[in-house]
C-alpha cells in the first residue's frame, strides 16, 4: 500500500515540534473526535504567523484531541521557521520545512503528505492562508458541512461573502479566475482560488491515490483551482460557505504575483483541452 508520503512530493527537509498536551474535548454540535488537521503554507510570514497562532489559541473548541497544526515553511528567509520551532503554547504545532521557496503547490503537497500520514479517514483537513486574512469565525459552519457529508468545503468570498480592503487588481483577478475555471474546466463554484478550505481526509486520500503526482502540478497559486477541478472531476461533493476576506488584517504585501498566476490558469486550460481531445479522439 502506498503511504501518504509516496502520494505527494516530499519536502526537502522537515522538522517537527509538538507542543504540550492535547486540548480538552470541544463542546460543539458536530463531532470532531477524529481530529482537525490544519495545513498552513507560509512564506516570509514572521509578522503574521504569531497573530494567526493567537487566533487559533482563542478558539480551542476547533482543536479537539488528535488535532494538529502543520505550518509548511516554503523556504522563508525571515524568522517564520523559528517562530514555529520556538512555539511553546497550547497548540499541537508541527513544522515542515522546504529547502527553498517552491511555491504554494509544493507547500500543499508537503503539507498534505504530513497531514495524511497520521490521521484517520474521518479527520478533517483545513487549509488556511498564513497572513490571517481567513475569517476563522466561518470555520465552525465549514466543519459542520464537512461532517454532514461534504467532501470539500470552500470559503466563498464570491458566493455571498465580501472582499474588504482589497485592491481592484486583486478583485479582478479573483473574479476572473472563477469565471475561467467555471467556463474552461466545468467547475460549478463561485470562489476557486482561496486557500481557506476544508477537505475530508478520505476524499483527499482517494484523489491522491487516483492522480498520484499529478494531483498538484501547478507550483503557484493556480494550484487551488487545479485541486478543485480534480475533486469535481471525480464527483466529490463540493459546497461553499460565504466568507469575508479582509486585506487589512495582513501585515505586508500579498505573496501572489499576477503574471505567474495568470500563466498557471492558462496552463490549466491547455491541459484540460488536450485531455478532452484525447478522450474524443
Amino acid at each position: 500500500m502506498e503511504t501518504a508520503a509516496e502520494l505527494f512530493l516530499a519536502p526537502t527537509r522537515s522538522q517537527a515540534h509538538t507542543a504540550a498536551p492535547a486540548l480538552p474535548a470541544p463542546d460543539l454540535s458536530f463531532d470532531l473526535s477524529p481530529g482537525t488537521v490544519f495545513v498552513i503554507p507560509a512564506f516570509n510570514e514572521e509578522e503574521n504567523l504569531p497573530r494567526l497562532l493567537s487566533d487559533l489559541e482563542s478558539r480551542p473548541r476547533l482543536l479537539p484531541p488528535k488535532s494538529r497544526v502543520i505550518v509548511v515553511d516554503d523556504g522563508s528567509d525571515d524568522a517564520t521557521a523559528k517562530i514555529v520551532q520556538d512555539y511553546a503554547g497550547p497548540l499541537p504545532v508541527e513544522l515542515v520545512q522546504l529547502g527553498a521557496n517552491r511555491g504554494p503547490g509544493a507547500a500543499f503537497r508537503a503539507g498534505f503528505a504530513a497531514a495524511l500520514n497520521g490521521c484517520s479517514d474521518e479527520a478533517l483537513i483545513v487549509t488556511l492562508e498564513a497572513d490571517t486574512t481567513s475569517d476563522l469565525d466561518a470555520l465552525p459552519e465549514m466543519l459542520a458541512r464537512a461532517n454532514a457529508g461534504a467532501e470539500l468545503v470552500l470559503a466563498s468570498v464570491h458566493g455571498g461573502g465580501h472582499m474588504l480592503n482589497v485592491n481592484a487588481r486583486r478583485r479582478i483577478l479573483s473574479q476572473g479566475a472563477g469565471w475561467v475555471v467555471r467556463r474552461g474546466l466545468g467547475v460549478q463554484a463561485h470562489t476557486v482560488s482561496s486557500f481557506f478550505r476544508v477537505y475530508r481526509a478520505s476524499a483527499l486520500r482517494a484523489a491522491a491515490s487516483l492522480y498520484k503526482d499529478a494531483l498538484i502540478r501547478e507550483s503557484g497559486f493556480a494550484c487551488k483551482a487545479e485541486l478543485l477541478a480534480k475533486f469535481a472531476e471525480i464527483g466529490a461533493r463540493i459546497e461553499e460557505v460565504p466568507v469575508d476576506v479582509d486585506g487589512s488584517r495582513r501585515v505586508g504585501p500579498s505573496k501572489m504575483r499576477v503574471l505567474p498566476t495568470l500563466l498557471g490558469y492558462w496552463r490549466l486550460m491547455v491541459r484540460s483541452r488536450l485531455q478532452l481531445e484525447r478522450k474524443t479522439a
